[in-house]
Order: C-alpha cells, then sequence, then structure tokens
C-alpha cells in the first residue's frame, strides 16, 4: 500500500510540475499559495492514515518548491540567494523556466526582471543539474516485497507421491 501511494504521490508530482512548466496563466503568486495549501492537504491525508513513512510526502519536494518559489520575493541579490538555497530539488532549468513564465495577476506584483533571473542563473552555474526540464511521470519506482522467512524447517515438509516430486531430494 505504501508503495502504491508512493507511485501515486510522484505522478501528482510530475503531471503538476509539468502543466506549471508549460502553462503561462499558471505561474502565479496565487496558484503558488493555491498549490501549497492543495499539498499540504495531501499531507494532512497521509498522516491520517498513518502512511507518512511511504516515501509519498518526499516525492511531492518539487512541487512544493515550485509552489515557494512562485511565493517567494524576487527583486533583490539576497531573494535570489534565498532561492537558491530553498529550490534544492528544482533543477537550474526549471528554476529558470518559472521565472520567465511567472506572470503577476494584480497591480501589486511585477514582472521578474531579466537581470534577477540572469543573478539566478549565476548562482546556480555549479550545479550538476540534469538539463532535463519536465518530469517523467511515466517514472516507476520499484516494487519491493519484503522477505518474511517462515518458521518451518525443511525437515519437517512432507511431500505427497502424487506431486511426482521424485527428483527432490533431502540432503
Amino acid at each position: 500500500i505504501q508503495q502504491v501511494f508512493k507511485q501515486l504521490f510522484y505522478m501528482i508530482n510530475a503531471v503538476a510540475l509539468n502543466n506549471l512548466l508549460l502553462r503561462k496563466d499558471v505561474c502565479s503568486w496565487s496558484t503558488g499559495m493555491q498549490l501549497r495549501f492543495n499539498i499540504s492537504q495531501l499531507e494532512e491525508w497521509l498522516r491520517g492514515k498513518n502512511l507518512q513513512q511511504s516515501g509519498a510526502a518526499q516525492t511531492l519536494e518539487p512541487l512544493i518548491q515550485a509552489a515557494q518559489l512562485l511565493q517567494l520575493k524576487k527583486k533583490t541579490s539576497e531573494d535570489a540567494e534565498a532561492i537558491c538555497s530553498l529550490c534544492t530539488s528544482l533543477t537550474t532549468q526549471q528554476i529558470v523556466k518559472i521565472l520567465n513564465l511567472y506572470t503577476p495577476v494584480n497591480e501589486f506584483e511585477e514582472r521578474v526582471t531579466v537581470a534577477f533571473i540572469r543573478n539566478i542563473q549565476k548562482h546556480l552555474q555549479e550545479r550538476n543539474d540534469s538539463p532535463q526540464l519536465l518530469l517523467d511521470f511515466k517514472h516507476m519506482f520499484p516494487v519491493l516485497f519484503p522477505f518474511n522467512p517462515s518458521a518451518i524447517t525443511m525437515d519437517s515438509i512432507h511431500l505427497p507421491a502424487s506431486l511426482n516430486l521424485d527428483f527432490l531430494n533431502k540432503v
């Protein structure tokens, strides 16, 4: 059950983040607030179902950081440093793409300046990121089956002759 929810939450993360990276109309402060609220509801659900150890919440980390990126101030060099230290699960390309797509929805917000984006790129140039922009939503985590050894010893097993397993010999 834990593995199923980890996979499901990864798919939610990948599809939501890919939509964020491809659609200019959703890259705004209000979308960041809405995403953060929805993610907190998912995390609360996991805690309520006692699935917090499944790793499902950790698969949402890139989406959480993208939501926080949409909500942060994006003006000064200190803001750039804060973004770089906060967005460790996002690649440089993803951060820059979100900043380029950022669209103010009211008069109190401003577009992200080209100088600010270049400052971010300068701060992140030593990162050794994957050049891939979108997440692979078809990624599958390996299924792990726990090994539970049997309490029955091999000496105590009796094999019926009707199974025709004469080639098995007790050693």
